[in-house]
């Protein structure tokens, strides 16, 4: 019934039927949905509508749903359900997926929450978020497979059998000896190839990859990424294996490490979403802005300390713009690509410098391109040919201090163990701002004589 629908024909769709109180129908067109889905469907419907909705669904359906919203209606759906209802769906969730949800929740409402689990449930999330926000322990899982190194592939292949509800992935299986020490991993491919006979110590692999439970979450993405792995395993101080970290849950770091960097580079600092009130918006972004605004009057300063300058030749005030603007662009361009770098690898020392001479000469060619352009058009507008050569030239010394400007202070802030991204868009393009015009003004200057 749902394949045919459109997401809005949909929404009315299900309105209808919760009007009617068409329960079957409602879980006809339900049932085609992926949990992404239904959670949109969810959130399309008018508030009046929602406790219904909610009403309709099993305990698995509303379980799916759960985990796709956001935080805020997580806590609003949970509360709506009832203490008994919200407490079966926990339990049906993944325990990294509650410590997630109840991060930044007040201690009272989480104790609540917990005392009303399964207390083995109840215990795990507990022990999940005893470890640090962003960090692999937080993250992790306790739902996973492990094998002792003396079983045979036969007694490793019935124990999948038997638990393969309670893990998450399945594609490889963590080896562990007397101790619940990680020593080895294998794969489906091993113990398909295997003999029944075979030792798993014999067929697995010794060489492991693996996470201390306090890894920076953003580090265990770069593995994931730099490996290829479907999940990664996590062991203690002491090498004992506690938790895997799964790609789905990377998929998710990845996104939230974006947003967070997108944030610092527009000089938020601070999520700002569709649901954000006006005054809030506004709190979190004036600190920048407000700094960003005295800095900017350096510029005016230095515009003003021209003055001269521009009453003798006025054609100066139409390009100053121009420079300025497309200085600060190259710079912000520049910036981006050292971030997403430095997301996705280690930047050493060799590879730094390789990098600042790549933007170097992207800065030079860029510079050279546009300020021949520039100059052309300056010299046939305005039949000056030294104009021409100061508009150029400055353009092309702007772009290429811009570019290095844009890849040289990350790194720097990096370098000292500082967030890169606050290094942040605005604040460079309003340096590099300050930068072009004192070389712009500076040449006109130089040659005042020739251009009047």
């Amino acid at each position: 019934m749902a394949r045919s629908m459109t997401e809005n024909e949909m929404t009315l769709a299900l309105i209808k039927t919760l009007k009617e109180g068409k329960k079957t129908v409602f879980q006809e067109i339900i049932n085609e949905l992926q949990p992404y889905d239904l959670a949109q469907q969810y959130q399309y419907l008018p508030a009046k509508h929602r406790n219904k909705f909610l009403l309709y669904l099993s305990i698995e359906q509303l379980t799916y749903l759960i985990v796709e919203l956001d935080q805020d209606d997580q806590l609003e759906v949970l509360h709506k359900l009832g203490t008994e209802k919200s407490s079966k769906v926990l339990d049906l969730m993944e325990n990294d997926e509650i410590a997630s949800l109840l991060t930044d929740v007040d201690p009272e409402k989480v104790n609540e929450l917990l005392s009303e689990m399964k207390q083995e449930e109840s215990e795990a999330v507990q022990y999940l978020m005893n470890y640090p926000p962003e960090t692999a322990g937080r993250i992790m899982t306790d739902r996973y497979v492990w094998i002792p190194k003396h079983y045979t592939v036969h007694e490793a292949v019935e124990k999948l059998k038997h638990f393969y509800e309670l893990a998450e992935y399945l594609n490889y299986i963590y080896v562990i000896d007397s101790e619940k020490k990680l020593v080895g991993v294998a794969s489906y491919k091993d113990l398909l190839l295997g003999k029944p006979t075979d030792k798993i110590e014999d067929i697995m692999f010794s060489r492991i990859v693996k996470v201390d439970v306090y890894t920076d979450q953003e580090e265990v993405a770069k593995l994931i990424n730099r490996y290829d792995f479907i999940s990664m395993p996590v062991v203690e101080e002491d090498g004992k294996l506690v938790g895997i970290i799964t790609v789905d849950d990377v998929i998710d770091v990845v996104i939230q490490e974006a947003n967070e960097d997108i944030e610092k580079l527009s000089a938020s600092g601070k999520a700002i979403d569709f649901n954000t009130k006006p005054t809030i918006a506004a709190y979190r972004r004036l600190p920048w802005l407000i700094l960003l605004l005295f800095i900017g009057l350096v510029s005016g300063g230095i515009i003003s300390g021209f003055e001269g300058t521009l009453e003798q030749v006025v054609a100066l005030a139409f390009f100053m713009p121009l420079i300025a603007g497309m200085t600060g662009n190259t710079g912000t361009q520049s910036l981006a690509v050292v971030v997403r770098g430095l997301v996705s690898q280690e930047l050493n020392f060799k590879q730094s410098l390789k990098l600042i001479f790549r933007e170097l000469l992207v800065g030079i060619i860029i510079g050279i391109v546009c300020g021949i352009l520039i100059a052309l058009i300056a010299y046939v507008w305005m039949g000056n040919i030294i104009l021409g050569l100061v508009v150029g030239s400055s353009l092309l010394a702007t772009l290429i201090i811009g570019t290095l400007a844009g890849t040289i202070i990350p790194l720097i802030l990096y370098k000292f163990k500082v967030d890169p991204a606050v290094a942040s868009g605005p604040l460079i393009t309003t340096i590099n701002d300050i930068l072009s015009l004192l070389i712009y003004f500076g040449m006109a200057t130089m040659f005042i004589a020739r251009l009047t």
